[in-house]
């Protein structure tokens, strides 16, 4: 049963993901020892605690040694709870970040020791370029059903145990990084630079995640919904989906109009639905993904 159960996670596994995470790896390599490392700033989660304990180490223990110690036995003790393709994936992407780290700073002729190739000493271009190359990285994995850095799933095993969310655990842990690393290298100029990275890594990710631009949702209380409705849909050329409700003050039977727009379409939409009904009620949301099937298309036209 245990082995039925295994060969069915396996065949979830993708050749074309893993493609895909094998970029992912080398994008985030590039993006921490080419502008983060030479000038001392720090990735977040592991990474940057990788990057620490191989400044305060023997040279023999990289950048590339702490990130396979550090991250292994973490994604390995989260196997249960995230599930083996998840794992798997994480675990070969930490692996292509790990060798094209080692590949980068000790076999290409790339000088990396005293100075970011690309942008020099200045700290503000190797924290920001740093921040999102590597976001970039990280948002194509996380994007792909996996994670390039221990982190996320210590947060997830571990946050809802201490009462907070993944989010402030994370938070909460590159804080205390950034803080230890300050009072190691006796300077908080490089930690607080290297939260600006941190910043613009984060910022990345979402975009990468959840996409450039991102779609709004719009709920449209109204009289007239079958008037709104037919206008939306002749406009737009996509359907909508109609709700009914009741008013909790007025008891009177509404309809909620549910309709999905991008933000170049918002004002064409306010303008539709305010000439047909000027007392409708109307919210407007932002939504991190979309998905939709070729059926749920057909059903909506």
């Amino acid at each position: 049963m245990a082995k039925a159960k295994i060969t069915d996670e396996l065949k979830k596994l993708k050749f074309t993901t893993f493609l895909i995470l094998l970029v992912a790896g080398c994008i985030n390599a590039f993006g921490v020892t080419i502008f983060l490392a030479p000038v001392n700033l720090y990735d977040s989660g592991i990474s940057g605690t990788s990057i620490l304990c191989s400044q305060i180490t023997p040279e023999a223990f990289s950048l590339s040694f702490f990130l396979v110690v550090l991250n292994f036995p973490i994604f390995l003790f989260g196997l249960k709870k995230q599930g083996m393709v998840f794992t798997i994936y994480s675990l070969f992407t930490v692996t292509v970040y790990s060798v094209c780290s080692w590949l980068i700073t000790d076999v290409l002729p790339i000088d990396v020791s005293i100075a970011s190739p690309l942008a020099g000493n200045d700290l503000l271009l190797c924290a920001l370029f740093g921040g999102v190359v590597s976001g970039v990285g990280s948002g194509l994995t996380i994007r792909n059903g996996g994670a390039i850095d221990g982190i996320e799933v210590l947060a997830v095993t571990f946050a809802k145990r201490l009462g907070i969310t993944v989010g402030t655990f994370v938070m909460i842990y590159n804080v205390l990084l950034y803080i230890v690393c300050g009072i190691i290298m006796q300077s908080w100029i490089l930690p607080l630079y290297s939260i600006v990275a941190y910043g613009a890594g984060l910022k990345t990710v979402d975009f990468i995640v959840e996409g450039f631009d991102r779609s709004k949702e719009v709920m449209i209380i109204t009289d007239k919904a079958d008037d709104i409705s037919r206008a939306l849909m002749e406009t737009f050329e996509c359907g909508t989906t109609k709700i009914s409700a009741m008013g909790g003050y007025s008891n009177v039977e509404k309809t909620i109009i549910y309709f999905v727009v991008n933000r170049f379409q918002v004002a064409k939409l306010r303008s539709i639905v305010t000439a047909i009904d000027p007392k409708a009620y109307v919210t407007i949301s932002e939504v991190a993904d979309v998905l939709r099937s070729s059926e749920s298309q057909n059903d909506r036209k």
